[in-house]
């Protein structure tokens, strides 16, 4: 008689094991309409009020609250205030990938995603101060660029420093980079844009980047606002510094 040895599943312990506790919980969060609409609204990674993204959501100021504070204790969204608003983000890269492979199972990686809009006066949403630094797209665009080219290393707390490399088109633009690091504020920071929901430079570097535009004319103070042109003669001087191909 033939006997069959029956061998028994044992299951490996590589993972955590609340691993399958905390994948359950974060599933639940993406999985209410309103929250997985919300989510999917700031994929495209514009900030947003709590405001905007009820909404989005179709449910009330209040609802929205209420989600966003689930969305947060699960870690898919930050917060930054800013001002009198809280301005909601994806919490980082790993979540916005998992959120793309969700909608590829889903059969909704091509799915239109509600567009930012700002509401901001062009001449304002194109250059304009931030108290002593540059905000607005072309400050927006700089930054991005910043970053591409590794010349800012991210640190604890929201805070930038310089790479060697930075540090090295620092001193070519004539910039005293020890002057700013004895100052008692932050030497570089991500400073969130109102008008474009994304980060631009902010702390001593950013206000010594600024200065340094109007000196050469690279931008030029509006007089009664806080508005900021660009020459095209500036921009294109500008653009062959830092090796842009624009400012748009």
């Amino acid at each position: 008689m033939l006997k069959i040895r029956q061998r028994h599943f044992v299951p490996r312990q590589t993972m955590d094991v609340h691993a399958d506790h905390y994948l359950a919980r974060v599933a639940g969060a993406i999985a209410e309409p309103a929250r997985a609409r919300m989510l999917c609204c700031l994929l495209d990674g514009h900030a947003r009020t709590a405001t905007e993204l009820s909404v989005v959501a179709e449910i009330s100021a209040s609802t929205a609250s209420a989600h966003l504070a689930r969305l947060k204790d699960d870690h898919l969204v930050v917060f930054q205030a800013q001002g009198k608003h809280r301005y909601y983000q994806i919490a980082n890269p790993d979540v916005a990938t998992a959120l793309e492979a969700l909608l590829v199972v889903a059969g909704g990686a091509g799915l239109q995603r509600t567009q930012f809009t700002p509401n901001t006066p062009e001449r304002l949403r194109h250059a304009r101060t931030c108290y002593d630094h540059m905000a607005g797209t072309v400050a927006v665009r700089l930054h991005d660029h910043f970053a591409e080219q590794g010349w800012l290393a991210p640190i604890g707390d929201n805070q930038y420093d310089l790479t060697p490399t930075g540090e090295q088109q620092c001193y070519q633009l004539g910039l005293d980079l020890p002057a700013m690091r004895k100052l008692r504020r932050r030497f570089a920071c991500p400073c969130l844009d109102w008008s474009e929901r994304r980060p631009h430079l902010g702390g001593a570097l950013g206000a010594a980047l600024l200065q340094l535009a109007l000196k050469k004319g690279w931008v030029e103070q509006d007089l009664d606002s806080r508005a900021l042109s660009v020459p095209l003669q500036g921009q294109r001087q500008m653009l062959a510094c830092f090796g842009l191909s624009g400012l748009q």
